[in-house]
């Protein structure tokens, strides 16, 4: 005879499952290791709506940008629609992403989550460069992202094969 199932066994799968898919593994896949031709650094400003690539100091590739659809200042909170400033690394990509090709931004980090903490919020997470939505043919300008950095297709494909895994991101207001 089977046993029925309670609320608390219920509750700690479901726990379970969301603490699993918020696993990088269960999201993506790592990035290849930095080659000699890959940058060392990117950098975006926010106000001037680009993103660079810096290899020993020097800048080597510039994209234009969109942001969050509240661009200025710190993301504060999940759903804020900001784009965070700070120090992050790049650490995974998905290929399969909503968006065409996705590189993930280790936000939130200490820092945030501290600031987070002490005004009672969520950080919120999954923050990426990324492509425009797979899921529509209408290319997307302006600011639409829910706190992401959106470029180009033909962007994306570039930083995909330039990008590797742990490159220092620096985000400027």
């Amino acid at each position: 005879m089977r046993q029925p199932v309670n609320a608390f066994s219920m509750i700690a799968v479901a726990i379970l499952a969301a603490i699993l898919s918020s696993l990088p593994a269960a999201r993506g896949e790592p990035l290849p290791p930095p080659g000699p031709d890959s940058p060392d650094l990117v950098v975006v400003i926010k106000s001037e709506r680009r993103l660079y690539l810096y290899q020993d100091g020097w800048p080597t590739h510039s994209y234009p940008i969109a942001l969050g659809l509240n661009p200025s200042g710190h993301k504060l909170e999940e759903g804020d629609q900001r784009t965070p400033e700070g120090s992050y690394v790049i650490d995974w990509r998905n290929p399969d992403s909503r968006f065409y090709r996705s590189l993930h931004i280790s936000y939130p980090n200490d820092r945030d989550r501290a600031r987070a903490a002490a005004g009672n919020r969520d950080p919120g997470g999954m923050i990426m460069i990324h492509g425009q939505p797979s899921y529509s043919s209408r290319k997307r300008s302006g600011d639409w992202t829910d706190g992401c950095i959106a470029v180009s297709d033909d962007a994306m494909d570039e930083l995909w094969s330039l990008i590797g895994q742990d490159t220092r991101i620096h985000i400027y207001p």
